[in-house]
């Protein structure tokens, strides 16, 4: 099995759920689709979606909800299958 890792693209900030009182995208465990959103990163009033590149089950993320990430950190990992 295969590990990812999935990157932010841009500077910002990044959150783990849609609102401040919704539950996170994943958690681990949880089964996961390509093309998925697993976390946002607000840049400039604009929320950008964080997408999974592969189906697979949610390892966890790596970063903690509104911290600043850069592009490169990474945001979570998947157990692709």
């Amino acid at each position: 099995m295969t590990i990812k890792t999935i990157e932010a693209m841009l500077p910002g900030v990044i959150y783990l759920s849609s609102s401040p009182d919704a539950a996170p995208f994943k958690t681990a465990g949880d089964r996961v689709a390509a093309g998925e959103t697993v976390a946002l990163v607000e840049v400039m009033k604009s929320f950008l979606p964080v997408e999974a590149d592969a189906d697979g089950i949610f390892l966890g993320y790596s970063v903690e909800n509104e911290s600043n990430i850069e592009p490169g950190e990474t945001v979570c990992q998947i157990e692709a299958v």
